[in-house]
């Protein structure tokens, strides 16, 4: 069996496990790497030389300094304005969407998203209208976004950096910027006109409190002198009901102690403040002997808000979160994760598809995008969701920043962008630099920066760019660029480039976008080579069409984040999503063509 066909087997079993999506993106490409190396088409001594791709230094920087502008403020205070646009949908969409796009184009499009989410959350809560017609223009901005500066999203920085192995020079910052810029306006337009019609309205999901359905069942259970919770610590009470049903305090006296932290044992006249619907109660009355007391039932969203506000001013939060794609809680139970004994987390509720599942909390294998109702100490709770991967949907309580630490972000970014644009020193050194002197003047702290280097994003580029250089160096690019070659014979240069324009927005739909494009960039090299043209409109095309994945939740990051608050399915996407890929084709491929001829 040749090279060629070793790197086709290989490549083909890693697109057929990443669409599958078993197991994370992180863990296949790393799984790919090994094969290469045991078949030989990668040698042992380079297998890990992707780690110290310049493209994977700059992804990581980009990555510190995106968190360095949100400890800032500099985001907050855009925000802050956002929340002003009124009632208006058409003026909400476009307001929201061109902030992400925005703000996508100076830091990771993800990054961008999770701030702005919240935002946009709060806005549909205080209009009372569905935040799906939101959150996917939201996503789809922050795809848009990520094509105007080398930064903005991973693919361009892959490509640039593929052309420097090519010519001896990558592409410069705003080198992108006149064709994304333009492809993002016609898309944000397309967004804004067309997504009122396009995005399905998710009636009813407004608000967490409908989607969970928690505010009528705040219930107080008293311990009776003869029940047989008598001497039970809360653990036991827990294995003896085989549910996890948050007890969110213990009442003793006119002592409230929160029920994360309660280790005691349970006496005569204790309440129990627990969230629980009717079968849980029944659960709760038979195999606990607790004696239901009086039902906290709110009648009104007001009266539901200050039950709320009254728990939390006694060290009790709830807090609403999404899982990430990267997520360590995917097709993981709540036992698997010890939530309780290692984080300090109550599982309350979890919803999927915009509503609440009924089935035991404990049989319940989360996955990406599900949206969680979880309880814990308020000191440590945001900490909790960072390790395990989920994104904050609560009430955004903006802050500030302070604004020394607000003008030296941007001070410090300014002075990176201009060393690049001066070429005086390649984007990665540029860039690591301005993240080293944001964590010296202290912008953020060394913990804060570690947080928010999205590792399994590291790991599938350092082990792909090794299998994607495989592709290339067995003679499996120059096989396909023959063969299509040889298909578009008779045609314009330009229907091949549209076809390798195709090719890419369909794999990034399926796989990762940086994967896709170092998958595509040596086979759009070796077609420029085939025609004798020059390879820049076919790696522009490359990172263009990479970084639209418009058609289905699992392309991008952006797309899975919004699925569950929204209430999406995965059919909702193309509906917007095909006629945004299919104007965002139509504008780009002849702009690439005259900004970078052939």
């Amino acid at each position: 069996m040749t090279d060629s066909t070793q790197v086709f087997c290989l490549l083909g079993a890693t697109l057929a496990a990443f669409v599958w999506g078993r197991f994370r993106y992180d863990l296949v490409a790393l799984a790919a790497l090994l094969s290469s190396v045991l078949l030989g088409l990668v040698p042992a001594e380079e297998a890990f030389l992707g780690f110290g791709h310049p493209a994977v230094i700059t992804v990581a920087a980009v990555l510190v300094l995106s968190r360095g502008f949100e400890r800032s403020g500099l985001v907050d205070v855009i925000a802050e304005q956002a929340l002003r646009v009124g009632d208006r949908l058409i003026l909400q969409t476009l307001v929201l969407s061109g902030t992400v796009l925005v703000l996508s184009g100076i830091m990771n499009n993800v990054g961008a998203l999770a701030l702005m989410l919240p935002v946009a959350l709060r806005l549909a809560r205080e209009h009372d209208s569905p935040p799906s017609l939101l959150l996917m223009p939201l996503a789809f901005g922050s795809l848009l976004g990520g094509l105007t500066t080398l930064i903005g999203t991973p693919p361009n920085i892959i490509i640039s950096a593929y052309r420097r192995t090519l010519t001896g020079e990558g592409f410069g910052m705003f080198e992108f910027f006149p064709v994304g810029a333009s492809v993002a306006l016609v898309g944000l337009v397309v967004i804004v006109l067309a997504g009122r019609h396009l995005v399905p309205q998710r009636a009813g999901k407004a608000s967490m409190e409908a989607m969970f359905d928690t505010a009528h069942y705040l219930i107080e259970l008293h311990v009776p002198e003869e029940g047989k919770a008598v001497g039970w610590s809360l653990r036991d009470l827990r294995r003896a009901l085989e549910e996890p049903i948050p007890v969110l305090a213990v009442v003793r006296g006119e002592k409230r102690h929160p029920g994360h932290v309660f280790l005691g044992t349970l006496q005569a006249h204790d309440i129990l403040l627990v969230e629980a619907g009717p079968d849980e109660m029944a659960l709760l009355e038979d195999k606990a002997g607790l004696v239901m007391g009086v039902e906290s039932e709110h009648e009104d969203e007001h009266d539901a808000d200050e039950g709320r506000a009254a728990m939390d001013t006694e060290g009790l939060q709830l807090a609403e979160a999404v899982i990430r794609n990267d997520s360590v809680m995917q097709g993981r139970t709540v036992g698997q994760l010890r939530l309780l004994n290692q984080f300090g987390l109550h599982l309350v509720a979890v919803a999927r598809d915009g509503g609440r599942l009924d089935q035991r909390l404990r049989d319940i294998r989360f996955r990406a995008g599900d949206v969680l109702l979880l309880q814990g100490g308020e000191d440590d709770l945001g900490e909790s969701l960072t390790t395990l991967g989920c994104l904050p949907l609560a009430r955004r309580n903006l802050a500030l920043g302070q604004p020394r630490r607000l003008l030296l972000s941007v001070a410090i970014f300014a002075v990176a962008i201009m060393t690049m644009m001066l070429d005086w020193l390649p984007a990665a050194v540029a860039l690591s630099g301005a993240a080293l002197v944001s964590l010296l003047v202290g912008v953020l702290s060394l913990r804060e920066a570690y947080q928010a280097i999205d590792g399994p994003v590291i790991v599938l580029l350092g082990a792909m760019i090794p299998v994607g250089q495989a592709l290339e160096t067995s003679g499996g690019a120059g096989l396909i660029a023959e063969t299509l070659l040889v298909l578009g014979g008779d045609w314009p240069v330009v229907l091949t480039l549209a076809g390798l324009f195709a090719i890419g927005m369909l794999l990034s739909n399926v796989i990762n976008n940086a994967a896709a494009a170092l998958l595509m960039a040596p086979i759009a090299a070796s077609l420029a080579a085939g025609f004798s043209a020059s390879p820049d409109p076919f790696l522009m095309a490359v990172a263009v069409s990479a970084s639209c994945a418009f058609l289905t939740p699992i392309g991008h990051q952006s797309n899975t984040l919004v699925m569950g608050p929204g209430g999406y399915r995965f059919g909702d996407y193309w509906r917007l999503g095909l006629p945004l890929s299919l104007a965002v084709m139509a504008v780009a491929l002849p702009l690439i063509l005259w900004v970078w001829p052939l």
